[in-house]
């Protein structure tokens, strides 16, 4: 059985070079405990050395986001090459916070082929504003699912991953968040319009992940009673000790 996965997003934090060794050399001590899921962390572009060499023994080096051209000369701009000599193998792409900023499904479906054709794996975001009793997220869903996986092969697809992230859950304590019974809803369709694109086969082996309020209290419930494969964690993430918690309980499940 494959391990569960488990991807930090550091978003734009810590706020020093020097707090992020902190972190790190915490992370490291429940190195053991890291090594039994799939772990990746997504720092700061500016840590990206200094994650890839103190996460070494117990994890993999992520990204927060994929540039939308993969060749050319574009001030700012940091190249999917660059990102693989630091040893990126996974990239967070259409992120709420991106699409926030004006990032469309179709900008998400051209990062998700860079990254792919760069040999980088995309942790592909979806996930509706709000929900309503009509069943309109739903629909809202599809289109995000359906245009952001555009043109992909099956074959594509098995370097692919869903995190479905509900916007109007991010931020929240985890009371407030998704309960374990409309998430698994959720998953079954993700899992439907993913058969309606690719075939029944394929879908199951994509894995999909939740994100939203994670925290050490919701993990393990979210886990056993749905089929949720980890978790793309935000600011839990930069606490040592609750991202401990959270590891532990993916792994007891």
């Amino acid at each position: 059985m494959a391990k569960p996965i488990l991807v930090a997003n550091w978003k734009n934090h810590p706020g020093s070079l020097a707090e992020a060794r902190i972190l790190l050399g915490k992370l490291s001590r429940n190195s053991r405990l890291y090594k039994k899921l799939s772990l990746f962390i997504a720092p700061p572009l500016p840590y990206l050395e200094l994650t890839s060499l103190r996460s070494k023994s117990f994890a993999r080096l992520a990204s927060q986001d994929m540039p939308s051209q993969s060749d050319g000369t574009h001030t700012g701009m940091i190249t999917p090459d660059i990102l693989k000599s630091f040893g990126v193998r996974l990239s967070i792409i259409g992120h709420s916070e991106r699409r926030a900023l004006g990032e469309t499904n179709e900008t998400v479906s051209q990062k998700v082929r860079i990254a792919l054709r760069s040999g980088i794996a995309p942790l592909i975001c979806v996930g509706e504003l709000s929900r309503d009793r009509d069943g309109e997220h739903f629909e809202f869903l599809r289109d995000e699912l359906k245009t952001s996986l555009a043109g992909l092969s099956r074959q594509a697809t098995g370097k692919v991953a869903i995190a479905y992230e509900p916007v109007w859950a991010i931020g929240k304590h985890a009371r407030d968040a998704m309960v374990s019974a409309d998430l698994s809803q959720t998953v079954i369709f993700i899992k439907k319009v993913l058969t309606d694109m690719f075939g029944r086969a394929t879908a199951e082996r994509i894995p999909i992940l939740y994100g939203g309020s994670v925290e050490p209290n919701n993990v393990l419930a979210l886990s056993r009673e749905t089929s949720i494969r980890g978790f793309l964690v935000g600011h839990a993430s930069l606490n040592a000790k609750s991202f401990q918690n959270i590891a532990e309980s993916l792994v007891k499940y």
